[in-house]
C-alpha cells in the first residue's frame, strides 16, 4: 500500500520536473514563448520556484529566466507577479546551479532598462548578487557579475548603487581568480561602472583595478584582452587625472603590440584607449607620441575598415589639435596620407567625417602644416564631400569646417587651383583670398596663374562691391598690368573685333 502511495508522489514529482524542464527548452525557441505567455506559464512556474525538490526549483528559475529575456514585457510580468522575493528566498543556502539560475534570472530582468534593473535592486537582487560574488564557484561569481554589469549599465544612480552595495572590490577580486570567463565578466562589469563618471572610475582605479588589469594585457586569451581595454578606455575618458593613472600603470610601448593583435576587438580597443588618452593634455599625447603612438595608429588606420578605422583616425586629430609640433609628429609619421587614403576610400560618411575633421586638426596650424595637407589631394575630396548631395549632415558640417581651416593657412598655389573652379561661392572667397595673399609677393606664381586660366576665372566672378571676395579680386588685379586683367575681362574678345570691323587702314 505505501509503495502505491509513494508512487503517485514519485509521478508528481517527475511530472514537475518535465513541466519545466520542457518550459525552459520551449523558451530557447522564440516562436513558443508568446503562446506560454497567454497560457499563463509565468503564474504556473511561480510555486516551483519553492518546490521541496531542488532539480525542480532550478528548472523553474532557467524557465523563467528565458522568458523573461524575450522582451521586457515579460519581464515586467515577473516582476510585477511578486516572483524575485520567492526567487531569492534563502538564496545564500541554495546549491550552485540554482544561485546561477537566480543570477540568469535577475539579468534577464534587468538588462531591459533601468526601471526594471531599479526593481531588481529594491527587491533585494543586488545584495544577493553581491554575496554570491563571494560564493566559493566561480561560475556563481561569473553569473552574479554579469548580472551586477547589467544593472550598472543603464545609469549612474544604478552604478552608484552597485558601488553602495559593495561590489567593486569583489569584482577586483574577480578578475584575480584563475578562471578566464570569471575574469572576463568581472572587468565587463567593472567597465560598465566606470563609463558613467570620473567618481566612479576612481573608485575602481582607488580598489587596485588597474594594476591587476594591466598584467593581464597580453594575456593570450582574446576575449579577456577585449575586456581589460574597455575598462581601461572607461577610466581614461574621464579626465587628464585618470589617464595619468593608466599611463602611469607603465602600458606603454606594450599596449601599442595590441594594435597589430590578431582579433579586431583587441585592436579597436586598444586604439580607443589610446585615443582617450591623448585627448585631454599636450603632456599625454607627446607621451604616446614619444613611445612611438603616433606610427603604430598611423599603420592602424591604414589596416582597418569601416568602424575600426575611427579610434585611430580620431586619436590621429586629437594629438595634432594640441600643438604644431604635435601636428608635425603626425605628418612626418604620414598620417596625412593614411587619413587621405580613409577618406577616399571609406564609403561610411561617419568615417569620412571623422577623417575630414583629423585633417583640418592638421593643417589649421600653420602654412607649412597645411601645405603637407593640401599635397595629399586633400581638398578636391574634402570639397566633394561636402557638394555631395547625398552626403549626411555631420560629414558636409566637418567637411566645410575642415577645408576652411586649412584654406586659412594654405600658401600652396597649385593646391588651391582646382578650387578656384571648382569651389561654391563661400568656399571660392577662401581660396581667392590665400591667392591675394601669395601673388603680390611672387612672381613666378603670377606667371602660372595667368597660364592655367586662373587669372581670367578671376576676371569672370561676380562680387558685390565692398564685400571680401571684391577686395581679393581688386588686390589681385592690382598684381598685373591693367592691360593683362582687360584682355581676360569677360566680352574684351568682343571689343577687340569691333575695333578691328572699325579700323580704317591707311592707304
Amino acid at each position: 500500500m505505501s509503495k502505491l502511495v509513494l508512487q503517485v508522489f514519485e509521478q508528481y514529482q517527475r511530472a514537475r520536473n518535465h513541466f519545466v524542464q520542457s518550459v525552459a527548452d520551449l523558451a530557447m525557441r522564440h516562436e513558443h514563448i508568446e503562446v506560454m505567455q497567454n497560457a499563463g506559464v509565468i503564474k504556473l512556474l511561480r510555486p516551483l520556484l519553492l518546490d521541496t525538490v531542488p532539480s525542480v526549483q532550478q528548472g523553474a528559475a532557467l524557465a523563467i529566466g528565458r522568458l523573461a529575456d524575450y522582451n521586457a514585457c515579460i519581464a515586467t510580468e515577473v516582476v510585477n507577479s511578486d516572483i524575485l522575493p520567492q526567487l531569492l528566498y534563502c538564496l545564500a543556502e541554495q546549491n550552485r546551479f540554482y544561485k546561477k539560475a537566480a543570477a540568469f534570472v535577475l539579468r534577464a530582468i534587468a538588462h531591459h532598462s533601468s526601471e526594471l534593473a531599479r526593481a531588481v535592486i529594491e527587491c533585494g537582487g543586488l545584495e544577493a548578487l553581491v554575496i554570491c560574488l563571494e560564493d566559493f564557484d566561480p561560475t556563481v561569481k561569473e553569473a552574479a557579475a554579469l548580472a551586477i554589469g547589467c544593472i550598472a549599465s543603464h545609469t549612474a544612480e544604478l552604478a552608484q548603487a552597485v558601488l553602495d552595495a559593495g561590489a567593486i572590490p569583489l569584482l577586483v577580486m574577480c578578475i584575480r581568480e584563475p578562471e578566464h570567463p570569471l575574469k572576463r565578466v568581472a572587468a565587463s562589469a567593472l567597465s560598465e561602472i566606470c563609463k558613467h563618471s570620473p567618481d566612479l572610475a576612481h573608485c575602481v582605479v582607488d580598489a587596485g583595478a588597474i594594476a591587476h588589469l594591466v598584467s593581464m594585457m597580453l594575456d593570450p586569451d582574446e576575449k579577456l584582452k577585449r575586456q581589460i581595454f574597455s575598462v581601461l578606455s572607461q577610466i581614461a575618458k574621464h579626465n587628464a587625472d585618470l589617464a595619468e593613472m593608466v599611463v602611469e600603470a607603465e602600458i606603454f610601448p606594450c599596449v601599442l603590440n595590441c594594435l597589430k593583435d590578431c582579433d579586431c576587438y583587441v585592436r579597436k580597443n586598444t586604439a580607443t584607449l589610446i585615443r582617450e588618452i591623448v585627448k585631454h593634455t599636450p603632456e599625454l599625447a607627446q607621451i604616446v607620441v614619444n613611445a612611438g603612438g603616433a606610427a603604430a595608429m598611423v599603420d592602424y588606420v591604414v589596416e582597418t575598415r569601416s568602424s575600426c578605422r575611427i579610434p585611430g583616425v580620431m586619436m590621429l586629430g586629437y594629438t595634432a589639435a594640441h600643438s604644431e609640433v604635435l601636428a608635425l609628429s603626425v605628418i612626418v609619421s604620414k598620417g596625412v596620407c593614411a587619413l587621405a587614403i580613409a577618406l577616399a576610400e571609406e564609403p561610411e560618411d561617419y568615417v569620412k567625417a571623422a577623417c575630414a575633421w583629423a585633417l583640418g586638426q592638421i593643417g589649421r596650424h600653420t602654412p607649412e602644416h597645411a601645405k603637407a595637407v593640401a599635397m595629399a589631394n586633400v581638398l578636391p575630396r574634402l570639397l566633394e564631400c561636402y557638394l555631395r548631395s547625398d552626403a549626411s549632415e555631420d560629414l558636409q558640417t566637418k567637411a566645410k569646417k575642415a577645408l576652411k581651416q586649412i584654406l586659412h593657412k594654405c600658401t600652396y598655389l597649385p593646391a588651391l587651383e582646382p578650387l578656384l573652379h571648382d569651389a561654391p561661392p563661400n568656399i571660392l572667397k577662401h581660396v581667392v583670398g590665400q591667392y591675394s595673399k601669395v601673388l603680390p609677393h611672387d612672381p613666378k606664381a603670377r606667371r602660372m596663374f595667368v597660364l592655367s586660366g586662373g587669372l581670367k576665372k578671376i576676371q569672370e566672378m561676380q562680387a558685390e562691391p565692398g564685400t571680401a571676395l571684391a577686395e581679393y579680386i581688386m588686390t589681385i588685379n592690382c598684381c598685373f598690368p591693367a592691360e593683362i586683367v582687360q584682355y581676360y575681362t569677360p566680352g574684351y574678345a568682343e571689343v577687340l573685333l569691333e575695333r578691328a570691323e572699325q579700323y580704317q587702314p591707311c592707304d
